[in-house]
């Protein structure tokens, strides 16, 4: 059924319109689309709680706030209120790349030391300077510039 509803989907617009359904704009240009709200049965309330969500407090600096098929709100803030970034001062930030479990709950992630080419020697002494042995950590990891993050569990070593 999943299958031939994918395929349904795939070749007709207008079938994936009535299946999945559409987004619908619920801010448009910095004014709340009352049509769209009651349509979508939308409360001021749950739009405000939804925009919260999106890390945004202030409705005014909203552009546009679009419900997506999903139930999503997806939403752009106006442009003097967007967050800035790097490319905006012409900066190339330097490469981060990705953090690693070294830990979890006392268990040792063996498979993500090798991948950093480090031994368990050097991850007992780095947690040990938190007064810490393996199996009372809650959680270390790395990440790509080498910072290094361990918390014993609940009771345990100095956080």
């Amino acid at each position: 059924m999943h299958l031939l509803i994918s395929i349904i989907n795939m070749k007709s617009m207008k079938a994936r319109e009535i299946i999945c359904g559409k987004p619908s704009i619920l801010i448009y240009r910095g004014k709340i689309n009352e049509t769209n709200m009651k349509k979508e049965r939308f409360t001021i309330n749950e739009l405000e709680e939804r925009l919260r969500a999106n890390n945004i407090f202030n409705i005014g600096d909203v552009e546009y706030a679009i419900l997506e098929t999903s139930g999503q709100v997806t939403v752009i803030q106006k442009p003097n209120k967007r967050t800035t970034i790097p490319e905006d001062f012409q900066i190339m930030p330097e490469y981060e790349g990705i953090s690693y479990d070294l830990i979890i709950d006392g268990k040792v992630m063996k498979q993500n030391l090798e991948k950093l080419d480090k031994s368990y020697q050097w991850l007992y002494d780095e947690i040990k300077k938190f007064e810490l042995t393996p199996e009372e950590v809650l959680l270390a990891t790395i990440d790509g510039k080498g910072n290094f993050f361990c918390q014993g569990k609940e009771g345990k070593g100095k956080q």
